[in-house]
């Protein structure tokens, strides 16, 4: 399976991004999906993940600005990203995965993500 991110940029504080993933074959209703980011010089974390019945985690982080989404039809999972904050700022990746529980376990094999940079 090939993951591939768009959608990052640079922007304000307090402006928007759409991020989309797209998913080779057409597993995207079959599988739970995550993003996760990585800031810089920090680890990577999870920060929104939609299960298959449509189940949706965040990070308390990004709680409240951050939207996690599919489209079946285009294989492909989107990061709507509302009052974008400076500490925002990651390399962000796309995941498909499964749900144990509540948690989310991403596949391996990841994308090569896509760069949010935001300013105050």
């Amino acid at each position: 399976v090939q993951l591939v991110e768009s959608g990052g940029g640079s922007v304000q504080a307090g402006e928007s991004l759409r991020l989309s993933c797209g998913v080779s074959g057409s597993i995207v209703s079959i599988m739970a999906a995550g993003w996760y980011r990585q800031p810089p010089g920090k680890q990577r974390e999870l920060v929104a993940a939609l299960s298959r019945g449509g189940r949706t985690e965040y990070a308390e982080s990004v709680k409240g600005r951050f939207t996690i989404s599919r489209d079946n039809g285009k294989n492909s999972n989107y990061l709507e990203m509302n009052s974008l904050k400076p500490e925002d700022t990651a390399v962000y990746y796309c995941t498909i995965g499964t749900f144990i529980g509540t948690a989310y376990y991403p596949n391996p094999g990841w994308g090569q993500g896509t760069q949010v940079t935001v300013s105050s």
